[in-house]
């Protein structure tokens, strides 16, 4: 009998990244899941065995990620499934963010899962096989929520990269999905996992009043269910021909359809301009 795959899923002391090892491993998958403090995945999931690998690191450490993923193919023999699932939420608007706020949120959601594709890579092209799952978000497609410029551009930056690997990758026989989730009801707009500007512009009403929307009043009410996305993501995984692009709930979809209706307009409104620049 054929022995299940091997995932790798960051950010797995919570939220979607945990729902989906709990439900890997129930299904018989064999498992690496990396978090700030390996004793929350401890505590949460159990110790490490021949089916679980409980891992401690910083991924935006690129030293510190390469031995993780080299862990990894020494006790499992090798990795299948590549889920980047890290990431926080940071509200603020442009000008209110400090330059400080700013990296970090791009170098938790941009640079760190940069470091786990980098490392992962060599053992998926060696073995010619593999999946890629980079968690975006809606505000990865669209971005016009005041107060979410920063945080929607790291999601916009994961979209474009997913892009390039897919094509960069197919050569191998690996496949690469970037996965747009809409509201999905997790502690995601805790605030422990979203994080605020240290010093807020009080004049900026639709950002403050979106602020305290989604702490207070969608946190708790999300539409989608986290145990139908780790779900799809499963299947996605077994599919011979992956997406490139994956939205998850009709919120997702409902702001794709927004966002194509919107640069249609501008784009027809404005063709005269676009299309007189030619030589």
């Amino acid at each position: 009998m054929e022995t299940k795959k091997v995932w790798l899923v960051t950010g797995a002391s919570k939220g979607l990244g945990l729902t989906l090892v709990k439900k890997l491993l129930e299904n018989g998958y064999r498992v690496a899941a990396t978090s700030r403090n390996a004793h929350s995945l401890v505590e949460a999931i159990g110790v490490a065995s021949g089916s679980f690998l409980p891992l401690e690191v910083s991924l935006t450490d690129d030293d510190a990620v390469k031995a993780a993923i080299d862990k990894i193919v020494m006790h499992f023999g090798k990795i299948d499934v590549v889920v980047n699932n890290a990431g926080y939420g940071q509200l603020g608007t442009l000008e209110e963010l400090s330059d400080a706020e700013t990296k970090e949120n791009f170098d938790v959601n941009v640079f760190a899962p940069l470091n786990v594709v980098r490392h992962a890579m060599p053992y998926l092209r060696s073995q010619k096989s593999g999946n890629i799952f980079n968690i975006a978000s809606v505000g990865g497609i669209f971005g016009s929520f005041a107060g979410w410029g920063v945080y929607c551009a790291t999601k916009f930056a994961m979209a474009g990269f997913t892009e390039a690997l897919a094509e960069e990758a197919k050569e191998f026989g690996i496949h690469a999905t970037v996965v747009y989730p809409g509201y999905f009801r997790t502690d995601f707009l805790t605030a422990g996992s979203l994080k605020t500007p240290k010093s807020a512009i009080q004049e900026y009403a639709a950002a403050r009043q979106s602020e305290q929307a989604h702490l207070n009043d969608i946190n708790g009410n999300q539409p989608n269910d986290p145990e139908k996305a780790a779900d799809v993501l499963i299947a996605i995984s077994e599919e011979e021909n992956p997406p490139v692009h994956l939205l998850l709930g009709s919120d997702a979809y409902d702001m794709l359809q927004n966002k194509i209706e919107l640069i249609t307009k501008d784009a027809e409104q404005w063709k005269e301009y676009t299309v007189s620049t030619g030589y």
